[in-house]
């Protein structure tokens, strides 16, 4: 099987897939006893799941200190590379991404390391480069968060050597601003002579600029969805190449009635919420920031939600729609984050995609 035929780059015109199963509560901040329990055989359960129902990917989240509260939620996690590997050795069909801070590796070492996943899963092995952002983690690597744009001037020569390793046969230098190499070889190469799908998520415009330059797919932000569809455009005009897509990230509360969702995503959210865990999260990545207090109350309801991602939150028939606007709005996709990745993941699978196969939003899965 060759990189192109992965479900990645498969028919579904809106694609799905799990996002941040690697980490304890997932993407969200509760104290409800479905609170996602991200052990090995939780994870393990719910890639299959996804891999049988037809999802194109799972996303992790690179995440080395927890937002503190009383559930500590994304502090204990998975290093994303070693559990890509697991994953997609025990999977058939789904992509299986990796995310790596590029300020804590090596391009070298992460290139074999990404080419031994790679080869694991025969071309289903993609890469989230995240350029960083949280002090107290690059702390903890005796690594300094280098100023804002100078973060993507890294990343740049990061990639670069990274793109270069998996493609050159003959010994190469590298020197840049803040590497100098001698005689880099890489073997074996990626899977079936064709690199990993690289991802980036940058939303400011030297995030954007960067992704635009090197990425396959580009992650973005959603405040509101009426909003959406300027800001997808603008995005997609960054880009020169029409292949690349853009995808949004989001979590799913879904249930058969509207009032049933509402009702469960404030018990989730107001009644279980653990809003210190949100207090310190939205404090850490707004530092700095002259935030309005009605964004500040939003970014803590979404962070215990959804860890600051979208809301899809309705009836079967309002979650499938608010999909069809995205798409309609140039989106090719969504990582989504569940409440529980396995309870939850019948109703995903029984009531949303059939909706969606209705809508010609996806195909019937054929198996592969």
């Amino acid at each position: 099987m060759s990189r192109k035929n992965t479900r990645m780059y498969g028919p579904n015109k809106f694609k799905l897939g799990l996002f941040g199963q690697n980490c304890s509560g997932g993407l969200s901040m509760h104290k409800a006893p479905e609170y996602w329990d991200a052990s090995w055989d939780s994870n393990l359960e719910a890639a299959k799941l996804a891999d049988k129902a037809g999802l194109e990917f799972i996303l992790p989240i690179g995440r080395w200190h927890g937002y503190q509260g009383e559930t500590d939620t994304e502090g204990t996690t998975f290093e994303t590379l070693t559990w890509a590997s697991g994953l997609l050795a025990a999977t058939e069909h789904i992509c299986v991404f990796g995310t790596v801070h590029v300020g804590f590796l090596s391009p070298i070492f992460a290139a074999k390391q990404m080419v031994t996943a790679d080869h694991i899963g025969k071309g289903r092995f993609g890469l989230n480069m995240v350029s960083g952002w949280n002090a107290g983690e690059h702390a903890m690597f005796g690594v300094g968060l280098r100023p804002h744009e100078e973060r993507y001037e890294y990343t740049e020569e990061w990639v670069t050597i990274l793109k270069k390793a998996w493609a050159e046969e003959e010994p190469f230098d590298f020197k840049g601003e803040y590497f100098d190499l001698q005689r880099v070889i890489l073997k074996p190469k990626p899977w079936g002579g064709d690199r990993p799908i690289l991802v980036s998520a940058g939303n400011s415009p030297a995030g954007k600029a960067f992704a635009a330059r090197h990425a396959d797919c580009l992650f973005t932000s959603i405040m509101e969805l009426k909003d959406f569809g300027p800001s997808v455009k603008a995005l997609r005009d960054s880009v020169d190449d029409d292949d690349v897509g853009v995808y949004a990230s989001g979590h799913m509360v879904a249930r058969p009635t509207r009032k049933e969702a509402a009702d469960y995503y404030h018990y989730i959210v107001y009644e279980m919420g653990d809003w210190e865990a949100a207090e310190h999260a939205v404090a850490i990545r707004t530092k700095g920031r002259d935030t309005p207090l009605k964004l500040l109350e939003t970014l803590k309801e979404r962070m215990i939600s959804g860890v600051g991602t979208y809301p899809v939150v309705g009836s079967y028939d309002d979650v499938v729609e608010q999909y069809r606007i995205m798409s309609e709005g140039g989106v090719d996709g969504i990582a989504i984050g569940l409440i529980n990745y396995i309870d939850e993941f019948p109703a995903l699978r029984d009531e949303i995609l059939p909706r969606m196969e209705r809508l010609g939003l996806r195909q019937p899965v054929n198996g592969s």
